[in-house]
């Protein structure tokens, strides 16, 4: 299924018309439409906000088929990495699955993004730390994007 078709199926479970949602997102109900349509793909800030109102995952928003897996067995979906591609150089908190090898910080900086890595520069502002870590895209449960001058 493509993401225009689970935007339209997402929309109308949520019981919102096209120029509903477009009035929450601050776009033209022309632009939703072309969204459905798989004519134009929305901003990424656009993508997290709709996850967000819909109550669905950018991952499921996003998820096409084509999917990248690693040694894990878990699977990124390969549109996710748009996603994160827009990232680099952004602060963003992330979220990851379970692992102790992951940093716990209160927002990093995505440095370098290469499709199956992320160079991340992250930061503990209460113990004053940075660091960075590569991380596997298939290890990020899900992405937020910080606004200027907001704390991780």
């Amino acid at each position: 299924m493509s993401m225009g078709s689970k935007l339209a199926q997402a929309r109308r479970k949520n019981n919102l018309t096209q120029e509903q949602l477009a009035e929450r997102l601050g776009v033209t109900r022309q632009a939703v439409s072309r969204w459905e349509s798989d004519t134009a793909y929305p901003e990424t800030d656009k993508i997290v906000r709709m996850s967000q109102l819909l109550g669905v995952s950018c991952d499921w928003l996003l998820r096409d088929g084509e999917e990248a897996s690693d040694p894990s067995g878990r699977e990124a979906p390969a549109l996710v990495t748009r996603l994160l591609a827009q990232a680099v150089g952004r602060r963003v908190r992330l979220a990851l699955y379970e692992n102790e090898n992951a940093p716990a910080s209160d927002w990093c900086v995505i440095r370098e993004f290469d499709g199956a890595w992320a160079d991340v520069e992250f930061v503990r502002e209460k113990k004053g730390q940075r660091g960075s870590q590569l991380i596997p895209v298939s290890s990020i449960r899900s992405i937020t994007f910080l606004k200027e001058g907001e704390d991780g």
